[in-house]
């Protein structure tokens, strides 16, 4: 089973990119979504013992934390100490389960990949990009971004020009959609044609 790792700061268009994997019928695990379910579970007690003001009716206010984080930037490796161990958790249930229903590839959908040196548990690195200009209309349309929170996301992502560096393949999602779903549909092809040597 090959494991893709998907990618791409923030405004690229990777949710979307996802989901055009899906369509094409590659099973899909969205670390983000991992989260937001975390946010209202497992994750709760552990997480407003450190940030008990984030913590509204028994759910993470992402906003919240995002705000503390904000003021306390040196809190973001305790968070990260709490919620990437039961990503990872998550993950690897996802990972069984699809070998043992016979899938011949999945795309692990992951914001901080190369962050977090998560490509080396992926057998290919996609990541999904576009120019500055598009990026940054698409972010600060966002309800309730500003600028600066756009810089802060950015500072603690790897370069654009880096990850693309980095990657096996890139898909570009500022020349459209059906451009992007044709790159899609291509590196599936690829990858089916070309086997890459699966990592344990």
């Amino acid at each position: 089973m090959i494991k893709i790792g998907l990618t791409g700061s923030i405004g690229m268009g990777k949710s979307t990119t996802a989901a055009m994997f899906a369509e094409q019928g590659i099973p899909v695990n969205d670390a983000d979504a991992v989260v937001h379910d975390l946010y209202r579970g497992v994750a709760v007690k552990k997480i407003a013992a450190v940030f008990p003001d984030a913590v509204t009716e028994g759910v993470v206010d992402r906003q919240k934390l995002a705000k503390n984080l904000a003021k306390n930037p040196a809190k973001f490796s305790v968070l990260e100490a709490i919620v990437h161990p039961l990503v990872r958790k998550r993950e690897r249930e996802f990972l069984q389960l699809q070998s043992r229903s016979g899938a011949d590839m999945v795309v692990l959908d992951i914001p901080l990949l190369l962050e977090t040196g998560a490509e080396s548990r992926v057998d290919v690195v996609v990541v999904v990009s576009c120019d500055p200009e598009t990026q940054r209309r698409r972010v600060l349309a966002r309800p309730g971004m500003t600028a600066e929170k756009f810089e802060m996301i950015l500072s603690r992502q790897v370069p654009d020009v880096e990850k693309r560096a980095r990657a096996d393949f890139v898909i570009d999602t500022g020349k459209g959609m059906e451009m992007a779903q044709a790159q899609v549909a291509e590196i599936i092809a690829t990858l089916r044609n070309h086997r890459p040597a699966a990592k344990e």
